[in-house]
This record gives structure tokens, C-alpha cells and sequence, in this order.
């Protein structure tokens, strides 16, 4: 080669070299560099916590109204099942409340409106699935009893729960609805 052509080869890899170099300096050094330094994850850690801590308070603060709102919907939809059954089966289907806490659904085939040998009796319980919900009534008589015709004996069933309580009113029609006291 000649010392042209040979310093022409010299000052390419040059340009070349300061290209990498600039490279480097834009994108990073791969060398010397493992990971994350410890106050990257320090902080990192310390959001997640501080994230999840928010969330954690957020969601017990919820608890109460879905257990209520859960109660409220499953009372709900027992009564109406009560009632499509009267209406579906021609006989009359009674809902018991037993106490706070419990009440009983009896589809009775022969309409004498007592338990007999067997009649369906199913048994509910708010303790299970919503603890610290409990229901009051309107009248004495705690109990509903649908008709074949699908009218019934109107209730008002008061809901209450730590988030607050809601009413559940039947009326002699055989409407269900769910009232918000405010």
C-alpha cells in the first residue's frame, strides 16, 4: 500500500471509532453496566408500597357497601324466583323470615301454606356470604306468600348494613323493587 492509501485507511477507522464512541455516549455503555443501582429499586419499591397501600385502604373501605348491595340483590332475587315459581307451578310459594338473619322459601304443592313431607324448603342465611347485614320489617307478620296469579301479600323489608341500609319493597301486585333511603 501506499502512505496515501494507507492514511486514508487510518483516518476511516477513525470516523469510525468516533462514531462508536458518540454512540455510546447517546445510547449508553453497555460495559460496567449490570442492572439497576440500588436507590433505583429503593424507589421503585418504595411507590409500589405506597400504591398498593392506597389500594389496600380503598378496598376495605368498600367491603361494607358490596356486602350490603350483595344482600340486597340476593333477597331480591329470591323473592322474585318465589314468585315466577307461584306463577310457573299454579300454587302458592312462601318466604319465611325467620329472624335477622335467615329466612326460608317454601314451595308448597298442595297450597295449605304448611310444610309438609315432601315440600321444597330452602333455607337462606345472610351470615354466610354477608356478615353484619341485617333486615327489619314493616309488619308483625315477617313472611310473603306469592299467589299463582303472581299478586302477593305486600312487605317492606329494611336492610341495614355498616355502609349504610336500603328498602326492599314488595307490593300487592307482586313488584319487587329496592328503594335508597336518603
Amino acid at each position: 500500500m501506499t502512505g496515501q492509501a494507507q492514511g486514508r485507511d487510518r483516518a476511516g477507522v477513525r470516523r469510525v471509532a468516533l462514531a462508536r464512541r458518540s454512540l455510546r455516549r447517546r445510547v449508553g455503555s453497555t460495559r460496567g453496566s449490570s442492572g439497576y443501582t440500588l436507590t433505583e429499586l429503593v424507589v421503585v419499591l418504595g411507590i409500589l408500597a405506597v400504591a398498593l397501600g392506597m389500594g389496600g385502604v380503598w378496598f376495605a373501605s368498600q367491603v361494607p357497601h358490596y356486602r350490603l348491595n350483595g344482600a340486597v340483590q340476593q333477597i331480591r332475587a329470591d323473592l322474585l324466583a318465589a314468585r315466577a315459581r307461584a306463577v310457573k307451578q299454579g300454587n302458592k310459594v312462601r318466604v319465611m323470615f325467620l329472624d335477622a338473619h335467615h329466612y326460608d322459601i317454601l314451595d308448597g304443592g298442595n297450597n295449605d301454606g304448611d310444610v309438609d313431607p315432601g315440600e321444597v324448603v330452602e333455607h337462606r342465611s345472610l351470615l354466610e356470604d354477608f356478615e353484619g347485614v341485617t333486615m327489619q320489617f314493616s309488619k308483625k307478620k315477617k313472611e310473603v306468600t306469592f299467589y299463582p296469579r303472581g299478586n302477593v301479600s305486600s312487605l317492606t323489608i329494611m336492610v341495614d348494613g355498616a355502609a349504610g341500609a336500603k328498602k326492599i319493597s314488595i307490593n300487592r301486585m307482586g313488584r319487587v323493587r329496592i328503594i335508597s333511603p336518603d
